[in-house]
């Protein structure tokens, strides 16, 4: 009677254990892994773009609030015409006009 051992199996087999799996693994990995900083990157530098011309953006729109304020006063404004065409309304109606 023969003893068979896992020694006797293995060299049967032809070699030792089967590494595929794991190297499959790793290299899918490292495909995902280049994949998502491919895409993180352009991101990325869009967002430090837009970040670099914030200062920019916020300056003009101060000046543009600043340039605008006086619009504040139109309302005012239109109501002194109103009364100043009503006036003159008046007049001309009186004089016959």
């Amino acid at each position: 009677m023969t003893l068979v051992t896992s020694a006797h199996v293995a060299a049967a087999g032809g070699g030792g254990v089967s590494h595929f799996g794991w190297i499959l693994g790793f290299t899918l990995g490292g495909v995902v892994v280049l994949a998502v900083v491919a895409l993180v990157v352009p991101i990325l530098a869009l967002a430090r773009s837009v970040g670099n011309e914030a200062p920019k953006i916020n300056a003009g729109l101060t000046d543009a609030v600043t340039n605008t304020a006086p619009l504040g006063a139109l309302r005012t404004t239109i109501d002194y015409a109103v009364t100043i065409i009503g006036g003159l309304q008046r007049g001309r109606a009186r004089l016959g006009g």
